[in-house]
């Protein structure tokens, strides 16, 4: 009868057995840790990797979401109910920077913080029937993630559809309190019009407001 030999229950015995799983994934043991900042930057797109949150009401909101986190592994905060924010402005001001910009700093606060972010246009595409896909199930992926970012609502081309989608979206998160992140380029009294009755007046209560002036940054720096 053979008998298997075991390594030690130590703690040493444990760190080996990590080292060997991380081995054989292929990941240096040694090498320092991803940071939840660096995971991020890696799915925010190239242009907005370095974006700051550097307005004033933008960094009050991002210091506001941080105090409210409830406490999670290890004590650091994570996102909890709170307020959202809708950054207005002209094509070109800045909005996206802004808002990449504050789910950067909440993640260099130690916020621990699942985020997905999309554009209004790219919520209908994903909603269109396609082989293998499930649309619901994404749709309500957006509504219940703790932070969303949405761009543009009201940019697309509208219907009674996509105004159901776009209610249905907005709605859950009105209802959750999840913080969300709206940007878009249309005065506040044509949102209305764009996204229709029910959204605009959820995202009215729901969100801080954060209004940029200035001239198109695109066209300027093409200049």
């Amino acid at each position: 009868m053979t008998t298997a030999t075991r390594e030690p229950s130590t703690a040493a015995g444990a760190v080996n057995r990590c080292a060997a799983i991380l081995a054989a994934r292929g990941i240096d043991p040694d090498a320092a840790p991803v940071t939840a900042l660096e995971l991020a930057d890696a799915r925010i797109p190239p242009r907005y990797r370095h974006a700051l949150a550097d307005h004033p009401r933008v960094d009050a909101w991002v210091a506001e979401i941080a105090r409210a986190g409830r406490p999670g592994p290890g004590g650091a905060p994570g996102i909890a109910t709170g307020p959202s924010l809708l950054i207005v402005g002209p094509t070109g001001t800045g909005k996206t920077q802004q808002a990449f910009g504050a789910i950067r700093d909440l993640l260099a606060k130690g916020v621990r913080l699942r985020w997905e972010a999309t554009t209004a246009a790219d919520l209908y595409a994903a909603q269109r029937p396609q082989h293998g896909s499930d649309p619901e199930r994404q749709l309500w992926a957006l509504a219940r993630c703790p932070l969303l970012l949405l761009h543009d609502p009201g940019a697309a081309k509208q219907s009674p559809w996509t105004e159901e989608l776009t209610y249905r979206l907005v709605n859950h998160r009105y209802n959750q309190l999840l913080p969300t992140l709206v940007t878009t380029n249309l005065p506040v009294a044509e949102l209305r019009d764009a996204v229709g009755d029910r959204v605009a007046s959820r995202l009215a209560e729901m969100t801080d407001r954060v209004i940029l002036t200035g001239h198109d940054r695109r066209r300027h720096t093409a200049g």
